[in-house]
């Protein structure tokens, strides 16, 4: 009996781990913008140890044991038609296709800053692209980073502590940064920043010039709406939260107001049962935290059950943002709980046990080993 076949529009984090749950039961092919699993997580230790970050999160598909029986198509989307359940790509050399499909699974996710976008890129520009921001990042003596979430608060940390002599500050408009998490969470996270010398200035919104996109490292100044003086810095990092998601492709009539794929608590589009959306670009809750939260599992679970008549799960929203926050630091990974409280991943732990064999074996299913794809050249600032 031929498997049905399943479309994965996008192979980003959860792409691949919904491609890698989905590789035994079906017929799986996976859209994807990008050469290699290239993933919008840790920012600042991106821009900090380009080296070290590609090796966790610069991956080729290859790598992946799970991906073995899947079929990834290097490729733009155009467009879907869901009656005749079909997706139009657009090929490298610029010739166009059809993908035909039994159920489609949407996970395009969001551009946001130059570290998330859906251009069409090969590896050698990819690898390009790390080591220009890292080189600019790395040359500065002085960096400010706008913007009062995770990607803010993790680059600015990750920056201090890579070159402790530059000079780093956050601005962010509130009173607090990090406002999808609990309060204590924020408590925490700022002793870090002032501990790693990193200026802590709330209560700043910057003025943006129309159309601006931050979707590029900028020099200063930076002026502010809320009346304080402009800042100047050698490079500016945006990370102001201009989500937009990669729906271009899509008909209006499955998304919402502002773009991103309407979805059913199973995470299928209204009046398209074979249609499923999970990530950033699926409209599950205010913070689209299904990207966050495993929905990769439970996605995967829903395309099989609408295959087979079993019953679906149900996608349930935390209440609050959860995770790590500033990444790996030199004395370990402190993960932080919905509630604000935290626990940490002791140094030695990080590479063998959480990402070796709980990450690489556990969530992954297997990763071979290869050389990092980024060999970052020393100079001044850059580690050895």
């Amino acid at each position: 009996m031929t498997p049905p076949r399943v479309v994965i529009a996008g192979m980003g984090d959860t792409g691949v781990l919904t491609a890698i749950r989905l590789a035994r039961r079906a017929d799986v092919v996976g859209v994807s913008a990008k050469p290699a699993l290239v993933s919008g997580q840790e920012l600042g230790w991106r821009l900090s140890r380009p080296d070290e970050w590609a090796r966790h999160y610069r991956v080729d598909f290859g790598s992946f044991r799970g991906l073995d029986r899947v079929r990834t198509v290097h490729a733009t989307l155009t467009g879907v038609d869901p009656v005749g359940r079909t997706v139009g790509v657009t090929l490298p050399d610029g010739s166009a296709t059809t993908l035909g499909y039994d159920a489609l699974v949407i996970a395009t996710g969001v551009r946001n800053g130059f570290w998330r976008r859906p251009v069409l890129q090969s590896a050698a520009q990819v690898d390009d692209e790390l080591r220009t921001a890292h080189r600019r990042i790395a040359a500065a003596d002085s960096v400010i980073v706008v913007g009062g979430g995770a990607a803010a608060v993790s680059s600015a940390a990750q920056i201090a502590l890579t070159w402790p002599g530059k000079r780093v500050d956050l601005y962010f408009p509130g009173s607090r940064a990090l406002t999808a998490h609990h309060p204590r969470t924020w408590n925490a996270v700022q002793r870090r920043l002032i501990d790693a010398g990193v200026g802590v200035h709330p209560g700043h919104r910057a003025e943006l010039a129309p159309g601006f996109t931050a979707e590029e490292l900028t020099g200063g100044p930076v002026r502010w709406t809320t009346g304080q003086p402009p800042a100047s810095a050698d490079v500016v990092l945006w990370t102001i939260g201009r989500v937009a998601p990669n729906t271009a492709w899509l008909p209006t009539e499955l998304l919402d107001a502002d773009g991103f794929v309407r979805v059913t608590d199973t995470l299928q589009v209204p009046g398209h049962p074979g249609v499923f959306a999970v990530g950033d670009v699926a409209a599950t809750d205010p913070l689209r935290s299904s990207a966050r939260n495993r929905a990769d599992g439970l996605v995967a679970h829903n395309v099989s059950a609408f295959f087979t008549g079993d019953s679906m799960r149900r996608y349930r929203p935390p209440a609050r943002r959860w995770g790590s926050v500033l990444g790996i630091q030199p004395d370990g990974l402190e993960v932080f709980t919905p509630n604000g409280r935290a626990f940490r991943v002791p140094a030695w732990a990080f590479e063998p046990v959480l990402m070796g064999g709980i990450v690489r074996w556990g969530i992954y299913r297997g990763v071979r080993a290869r050389e990092s794809a980024v060999r970052v050249v020393n100079g001044p600032g850059e580690l050895p």
